[in-house]
């Protein structure tokens, strides 16, 4: 038996895990400590938090193991520059500054860092990771594995087989003709940050009409089993630093959306905190109508592709269940298609899926497939991260002078915070671990009302200042979910604990759960005693109030930020915004 630290670095969302006998004991982003959002330094902080939590030190770590192998990966930096010149001569020189200096001597940063012998580092195919992070983590014996992202070494999708303490990734797509990064094209064309923005455009795509789905496919000669080839004269990304399409895309699309501008259709209407309406509204209406059929057009195309890849993948394989990782595992609209029509019956997906995930998978790769240690866990929640006190708390909020009260029974806590909600009150929500990936779960969450169409507009401009077709998120009770949902046997899908599948909310429940209804839609959480137990309790007691037992669920944090991690963080958000109440621990502190 060993004790693994598995590490993922040096491109965005770092992340430390550690795991002991094949268990996960800890797993935590950079970001959350770093308080830079992500975060892609070496994760020295979550390093020190995983070896706390495990109350051990880095000298009782039998190896250190990388999500990817970054000989590999300057390999296809190398000769794709190469391969683009002259066009390619700024990529070329800033891999060489970077890459020469820094990230191809990942052993010796490690050593450095850590000071850990040389012979206890070990490497993984960063798509091995990605696999194992889901395998690994779900309850399932024998499945079907694809993964999607942007890029790993050269890979960019993998398909294969996992069973028992094996995986076997048989089939890969390799750069650049790569969903991941197609999809981050239109990411920037829709003026977000690529790798930051996707799930902006997931947002904004129901508010729109796949117009533009002929143009998506002349990017591409597309396969029936969803492999596809791009056609690269319509991308820069192989040779450009900053753009990621060219003229030629442009063409094809129009002119790009302009950054932070106020995007607002007549679905999504012009809400207050925008300010005055503008004097040519109308030209402007139309013209983020067109954006939002372009985002129509990439998100049902990704969907497509995803849903042949599947439905390809089930075929070969005849299995039933299906382990998913990888950025483009996290579109929570494809993942509901494919339990609706590949043949597939059972989906995981664990909650990060990213590249944060990879040092998870790394450490599990290592654990099972190389030492042959037995399986003995499965991720059923995503709690992974610090956990702080009643007394660290009240340490705190004494230090600062806060007035608070401590409520020490628990259904007086859960009752006070049902009666603020019913009352239209806004509550910082801060209990237990927190969470890893990027979807607040119930430790780290904002909560407000579902049954108010106007919580949308109240949590946006009080809280986080954000874009109006971003959807809030339903936790519900696993066991009244499909009352609610229209996907049979939704809360027995593990992808759902994680808020990972956008599925139909029922018509009859559409006006009684409007805040958290996108266009008709919903990327619920289903919510289980056995692993968050208060947060059960809050919903249960809210449903007993009001006979509806869903609460919406936004990440604690205002815009531009990570979620919050101490309770100093979460009381300096609580005050930086219109929240009416914080929750922390056993603690209330009031507005």
């Amino acid at each position: 038996m060993s004790t693994i630290l598995g590490l993922s670095a040096f491109y965005h969302d770092s992340s430390a895990a550690l795991v002991r006998d094949g268990v996960l004991i800890a797993a935590a982003e950079e970001e959350r400590f770093s308080r830079k959002k992500h975060d892609h330094d070496f994760p020295s902080l979550a390093v020190d938090f995983c070896l706390r939590q495990a109350g051990i030190g880095i000298q009782d770590v039998d190896y250190i193991v990388f999500y990817e192998k970054p000989f590999t990966k300057f390999e296809r930096i190398f000769q794709t520059s190469l391969g683009t010149f002259p066009r390619g001569v700024a990529v070329f020189r800033a891999a060489m500054q970077t890459w020469l200096l820094d990230k191809l001597w990942i052993k010796a940063i490690i050593r450095e860092k850590l000071n850990i012998d040389r012979d206890r580092i070990m490497f993984c195919d960063h798509h091995l990771s990605h696999a194992a992070s889901s395998f690994y983590c779900s309850p399932f014996e024998k499945a079907a594995v694809l993964t999607v992202d942007g890029v790993g070494e050269w890979t960019t999708t993998a398909k294969g087989v996992a069973a028992g303490n094996e995986i076997h990734l048989q089939n890969e797509m390799r750069f650049p003709h790569s969903l991941g990064l197609l999809y981050s094209a239109f990411t920037a064309f829709l003026g977000f940050e690529v790798n930051e923005g996707e799930y902006k455009v997931m947002g904004m795509a129901p508010y729109g009409e796949p117009k533009y789905l002929d143009k998506v496919w002349q990017l591409m000669d597309l396969a029936e089993d969803g492999s596809f080839h791009l056609k690269m004269e319509y991308f820069k990304y192989p040779y450009s630093l900053k753009n990621t399409y060219n003229r030629n895309f442009v063409k094809l699309f129009g002119k790009p959306r302009t950054p932070e501008t106020h995007f607002f259709t007549k679905n999504t209407g012009f809400p207050s905190y925008f300010g005055a309406k503008p004097g040519n509204y109308n030209e402007l209406e139309a013209e983020n109508q067109h954006y939002a059929d372009i985002a129509s057009s990439i998100q049902k195309a990704v969907e497509e592709i995803v849903v042949r890849m599947a439905r390809s993948l089930q075929k070969e394989t005849g299995l039933t269940d299906l382990c998913m990782a990888g950025g483009v595992a996290l579109n929570s609209v494809a993942n509901f298609r494919i339990l609706k029509e590949t043949g597939f019956k059972r989906l995981y997906i664990q909650p990060g899926a990213g590249d944060g995930g990879g040092a998870i998978g790394a450490a599990l790769h290592l654990a099972h497939q190389v030492l042959g240690e037995p399986r003995r866990f499965v991720m059923q929640h995503a709690y992974w991260g610090e956990e702080f006190s009643d007394e660290q708390a009240a340490e705190f909020l004494r230090s600062e002078n806060i007035p608070h009260e401590l409520v020490k029974n628990e259904d007086d806590l859960v009752a006070r915070t049902v009666d603020a909600l019913k009352n239209k009150k806004v509550i910082g929500w801060h209990q237990g671990r927190f969470e890893f990936g990027p979807r607040a779960l119930g430790c780290r969450s904002i909560l407000a009302d579902p049954r108010s169409a106007e919580m949308k507009d109240i949590v946006n401009t009080k809280i986080k200042f954000r874009e109006p077709y971003r959807p809030f998120a339903p936790s519900i009770l696993a066991e009244a979910a499909e009352d609610y949902f229209d996907l049979p046997g939704i809360s027995k899908q593990e992808a759902a604990k994680f808020m990972l599948i956008v599925a139909p909310v029922k018509k009859e429940k559409q006006e009684v759960i409007p805040a958290v209804s996108h266009m008709g839609t919903g990327r619920l959480q289903t919510v289980f005693k056995e692993t968050n137990p208060r947060y059960y309790k809050l919903i249960q007691a809210f449903g007993q109030a009001t006979g509806v037992p869903v609460l919406m669920n936004t990440s604690y944090n205002l815009r531009g930020e990570p979620i919050v991690t101490t309770p100093a963080n979460a009381y300096r958000t609580f005050k930086a915004s219109e929240m009416d109440l914080l929750v922390v621990g056993n603690h209330l502190v009031w507005k």
